[in-house]
């Protein structure tokens, strides 16, 4: 793998615009590449302040109050796209300082560290003591999620040209979730700010790094991302699997999942499938691997998943 000095990215050399608002970073940066104001042979960069219509994976909406990363980074691609690359930007990402920096503190304090929930989250489940439902007997674990990631590729006349990776982190401010803005999933959103105040909370503010060191730092592991993805592309064809290996090990380290008993609902042709197991970490493709009560694996694609506890 390359190095992360030679994997260092200016923000200038990206074209990053930055704006007060957007109705979505990520459909924005799309809709420039497609119509061509932007040149799809080069990266692009583009964060804003607010937006007014973000969106997370299967259409949901993704609140955007000011005082966060809101960031698209296009890269230009030409190879599929699979949903492993969203597992390796969240890799990424929790190796950025800061949350490598609040790991070590919630470590120090015997509390559950950052880790990358799949598919496509950061963040970590609460104890048990503060489940948010119970079904028969059986407590949901809510998740406290920390940043999402939405990845989405890019065509030109019918013909991939490259892939934009939408990353909302909450540095600042942590959106109040309803019932309906949450739309049934288990779960509620936290920053940065609220882990360092749970951490210290006898100080008055959180020294936490400016949106624009933020910038840059998220972009440098995007652009490491899909490095690392290309070299996955590049190994699989010669049945080597140094590259692959070495990241599925890092996933293990960060896995936000490991070990938990989950329940996860999946819709096929408007029937629901329910399964229960116990999470088991990632195959090759990214699937999430489940082992059922029988002893069986179940390779899973997509689901909602709910972390259950026995009350």
């Amino acid at each position: 793998m390359p190095s992360p000095a030679h994997l260092s990215v200016h923000l200038s050399e990206l074209s990053h615009r930055h704006v007060a608002s957007s109705v979505s970073t990520n459909s924005e940066l799309i809709a420039a590449i497609q119509n061509s104001a932007l040149n799809a042979a080069q990266m692009h960069l583009l964060t804003a302040e607010t937006q007014s219509a973000g969106r997370g994976q299967r259409g949901r909406s993704w609140q955007s109050p000011r005082g966060n990363v809101y960031l698209s980074l296009y890269h230009p691609v030409h190879m599929p796209i699979s949903g492993l690359l969203s597992l390796i930007i969240g890799v990424a990402l929790a190796k950025m300082p800061i949350i490598q920096t609040l790991n070590e503190q919630l470590r120090a304090q015997a509390l559950v560290p950052i880790g990358v929930k799949w598919a496509n989250d950061l963040g970590f489940y609460h104890p048990p003591s503060e489940a948010n439902e119970s079904v028969s007997g059986t407590q949901v674990i809510q998740f406290s999620k920390l940043a999402g990631i939405l990845i989405e590729p890019v065509t030109q006349a019918g013909k991939l040209v490259g892939v934009v990776m939408g990353v909302g982190l909450n540095v600042q401010a942590a959106p109040k979730l309803t019932a309906q803005t949450c739309e049934g999933m288990s779960y509620q959103a936290i920053s940065l700010q609220d882990i360092y105040a749970m951490l210290t909370p006898d100080k008055q503010a959180a020294n936490l790094p400016s949106l624009q060191t933020l910038y840059q730092q998220m972009s440098e592991a995007l652009v490491a991302a899909i490095s690392r993805f290309e070299h996955l592309h590049i190994e699989k064809p010669t049945g080597h699997t140094y590259y692959l290996q070495g990241f599925l090990q890092q996933f293990d380290s960060m896995d936000a999942l490991s070990g938990l008993r989950l329940r996860v609902t999946q819709d096929h042709s408007g029937d629901t499938d329910v399964i229960t197991g116990h999470a088991c970490g990632i195959n090759e493709h990214g699937c999430l691997q489940l082992r059922q009560d029988n002893g069986n694996i179940s390779t899973l694609f997509t689901g909602r998943i709910d972390v259950l506890h026995k009350a």
